[in-house]
């Protein structure tokens, strides 16, 4: 499967991410984001850090980098793609998902474990977990705290475009849980295709027990099955 990864200056995850994708078997190529061209892509990631140093808002600048045109291009012909982090704020910026991500709950930095569920394992992204399945993610960010107006946020609810939601080791989503202030415990949504994923977590961090755990293997394995 090929797999290609964007680089901003200031993507930090780029290499974390490759490194995943090359474990698990991904023939993987690295982009740079004044390219104008892609190579043969079966799924397109957006790493994490903090492209063009989180200038004007997180992920806004790099929304409008040559590249971008042409995920959008691919995104649209049915290529998967994920955003993870400053990621995921990319693609809101670019009008792939919707939403907005705010500054965190108490206005600092966090970098921790978290633990999230698995909302709907139907897709391209998740068939390798259980529906309601927690597992054990890393999180790294100021402004992961996702929020979106009613209609929208029906709108998610009502076509299973959850992707996974902040919660408790039992599964339970309460404020405590909560580690930013998303609206209804949010960490990751889809697009209505579900062919785009943009999530706060890291699972590319959770591949190896030496390091950490496997939770984020099932993701990479989900997109290759």
């Amino acid at each position: 499967m090929n797999s290609t990864v964007i680089v901003f200056p200031g993507s930090n995850c780029d290499r974390d991410i490759a490194v995943a994708l090359e474990k698990l078997n991904f023939k993987n190529k690295m982009v740079w984001h004044k390219d104008t061209t892609l190579p043969k892509s079966d799924l397109i990631v957006i790493p994490g850090g903090f492209s063009y140093g989180d200038y004007l808002r997180s992920g806004a600048m790099a929304a409008k980098s040559n590249i971008l045109k042409e995920v959008v291009r691919f995104a649209n012909n049915g290529c998967l793609i994920l955003g993870v982090c400053n990621g995921f704020q990319i693609l809101i910026e670019a009008g792939l998902l919707p939403g907005a991500l705010l500054r965190n709950k108490e206005l600092k930095f966090l970098s921790k474990n978290i633990f999230v569920k698995i909302l709907d394992n139907k897709n391209k992204f998740c068939n390798k977990y259980k529906k309601n399945q927690v597992i054990n993610l890393n999180i790294a960010h100021n402004e992961g705290n996702f929020f979106i107006d009613k209609e929208n946020l029906k709108k998610l609810e009502d076509q299973n475009l959850i992707a996974f939601k902040y919660c408790d080791q039992a599964g339970k989503e309460t404020e405590n849980s909560n580690p930013n202030g998303s609206i209804k415990n949010i960490a990751g949504i889809f697009n209505e295709k579900k062919n785009i994923l943009g999530m706060m977590p890291h699972p590319e961090r959770m591949i190896d027990h030496s390091v950490s755990n496997e939770d984020g293997v099932g993701l990479f394995l989900s997109i290759l099955s």
